[in-house]
Order: C-alpha cells, then structure tokens, then sequence
C-alpha cells in the first residue's frame, strides 16, 4: 500500500499536487519553526514570494519535468492534459509578470520596513496572546497563522492555473485592459507605502528625508506627527489605501480567466459543483481576511488615539475612498464636519479651506 500522503495526492487533480504538497510542508515548517524560536510571524516573511512561485508553476507548466528532481522541485504528472505541458498560455504568462512586479514592491516594502528580520514579529500576535489563553493561542497558530495562511497563498496561484487550462493562442482586450489596470493598481499601492513609510520616518525621527520617492514629497507638520497616524496624501481618501489596492490587484488577477473569451472549462474542476463562480474563491477568502484583520488593527490605534481616531473612522472610508465624500456629506448635513476635519486633519487644514 502506497504512503498516505501519497495516496492523499493521488484524489488531487494533477496540476494541483506538487502546490498542495509545497504549500502542506511551508505550512508544516512555518509552525515547527515558530514553536522553536517562539515568533509565529514565520508564514509573514515568505507571504511577498509565495503567491509568485504557485502562479511561477501555472505560468510555467511545459517547463517542469515529469517527476520531482528533488523534494521541494516543482513537477507535472504524467496525468496531466499534454496540451498543457507543450504549450504556454500567454495569459497565464502576462499573469505571473504581474504578480512578479507586486512581489517586487512588496519585498522592497518589507525589507526597508526590517520585515525580513528574522527577529521581528508583527506586533498584533503579541496583542493576541495577551488576551487569549496560551493553549488557545497555539490553537490558533497552528490553524490560522500556519495552515489557513498558506492555504489562502496558495489560492491566489488558482486563477492562474484557469489561464493555463484556457489555452487561448493570443491575448485578448480584457487582457490588455485588466493588465493596465493591474499596474496603476500596484503604483497606487506603492505610492501609499511609501506616504506611510515617509509619515512613520518623520513621527519617529522629527526630520524630512531629502530623498522620498514621488508622491510621498509631503511636508509633515508637528500636527501631524502629534495626531500618531497619518491622515493626508492617499490616507485622506482611505484609512488603508494600501490595503485597498491589494485586494483590488487580487480582484483583478481573478478577473483575467473569468472575463476571458475562453471558457474557463468549469466542468473541469473538481469544485464545479459548488457554485459556477467558484473562480472568484481566492480573492473572496482575502478580502475576508483583509476585513477582520483590518477591523483587529483599527481596535488597536482606537485604543492608542481614542478621539482622534474614531473621527477619522467618520470622516475617511476604511477602504474604498469613493465613500470618503459621502461620509463628509453625511457629518455636514449632521453639522459635525467643521469638528471632525479638525480632528482628522488639523486646524491649519480646517483654516485654509476657509479662506478658499
């Protein structure tokens, strides 16, 4: 009889077997090495490369051999379609250079940040285990921050494996469209990290960097750095432009197969009977992450800045900054507008759109 992971893999469709056993064993990993050094932050130092090597596999089908080199080499069983291992799909290819130029910005953003420091753990994990039983926060570690992340990593290389599965001979206008906005999605982003990065220099250090990327050339006040989070730039339309922008570029990544000429071949897929818009799953389980971690953090800077931050929970929209406008229609029918802006932006701010 045959091991039993090996017999777990063969009830797995062919081209998901070697990502499902690479996603178990980083997943295996990530715990094992947080219950030696004590930081569970293990799975947030791999989080900017690992989309990147799933969508990598998909993209690149035809370019794996039939069997594993070595335990971790990336492989395509024999039972796979052969249309897949000769020839590339050009969308699934288009797909991974997007999601390489975000891993790009992402790992920049990280390693100036001191992210990849093998010291550093993300501050809401001790928050956590202040407030929860330590059996219940190991629970949590291994089902959470171990396994369910990278279960959610390992989704986000699914839509590109439907682009390869399309087989389309060319891109089509949804490509070209979805690409250009794919790349002011990850500009938009990179623009917010770095207002945030520039914001958290001067509020630590009280000086001005002389060398800020564009869009992030913002003349910080005492006010600000006073007020503890930043409300100008980007952030003044969006608590989290940041985050917004991920999730979009998710969004869009999912979008490609499902708005593509091509049949994404549903009948296909093992979860076909589900729901014909199952495609839609990966960037669904993020945004839902995105949401309830946002809503844990924004509890925290509500404790930290009491007034000042539940105002700017009034005033700007927690991600889409279309709203921003409305609440600020809202809160001047209220008569609190003139209150809250001098709350969220400064009274120097509050003044100026005075005498305009």
């Amino acid at each position: 009889m045959a091991p039993l992971p090996i017999r777990l893999l063969r009830g797995i469709p062919p081209t998901f077997q070697w990502p499902v056993k690479f996603a178990f064993y980083n997943a295996l990993a990530a715990w094992i090495l947080s219950l030696v050094t004590g930081n569970v932050s293990q799975v947030d130092r791999v989080w900017t490369f690992l989309p990147t090597i799933y969508t990598a596999y998909f993209a690149l089908l035809p370019l794996w051999p039939n069997k594993p080199h070595g335990f971790f080499w990336p492989y395509v069983p024999e039972a796979v379609h052969p249309d897949l291992v000769a020839n590339y799909s050009p969308r699934a290819l288009l797909m991974f250079g997007l999601v390489f130029i975000w891993m790009c910005r992402l790992s920049y953003n990280t390693w100036r940040r001191g992210l990849f420091n093998l010291n550093d753990e993300d501050y809401r994990w001790a928050i956590v285990r202040q407030k929860i039983p330590t059996w219940l926060f190991q629970l949590f570690n291994f089902v959470f921050i171990a396994f369910i992340q990278n279960i959610i990593l390992f989704l986000l290389g699914v839509p590109t494996q439907l682009a390869a599965v399309q087989q389309p001979s060319k891109l089509s206008t949804s490509d070209y469209i979805l690409a250009v906005l794919a790349l002011v999605d990850i500009a938009a982003e990179f623009v917010s990290d770095n207002q945030q990065y520039s914001y958290q220099t001067y509020k630590r250090t009280g000086v001005h960097e002389q060398s800020e990327w564009p869009g992030a050339r913002i003349r910080w006040t005492p006010a600000d750095a006073k007020r503890g989070f930043l409300t100008r730039g980007l952030w003044a339309w969006s608590r989290h432009p940041n985050f917004f922008c991920e999730q979009s570029f998710w969004v869009i990544i999912n979008l490609f197969p499902l708005l593509a000429p091509e049949s994404p071949r549903l009948q296909s897929s093992p979860m076909s009977n589900i729901t014909p818009i199952w495609p839609l799953l990966p960037s669904i389980v993020l945004c839902g992450l995105f949401f309830s971690s946002t809503r844990f953090t924004e509890s925290i800077s509500l404790s930290k800045y009491p007034e000042g931050y539940r105002a700017y929970q009034q005033r700007v929209s927690m991600f889409v900054p279309f709203l921003t406008p409305v609440w600020g229609l809202l809160l001047k029918l209220q008569g609190k507008k003139e209150k809250v802006d001098r709350l969220v932006y400064g009274q120097d701010v509050v003044e100026e759109k005075k005498t305009q």
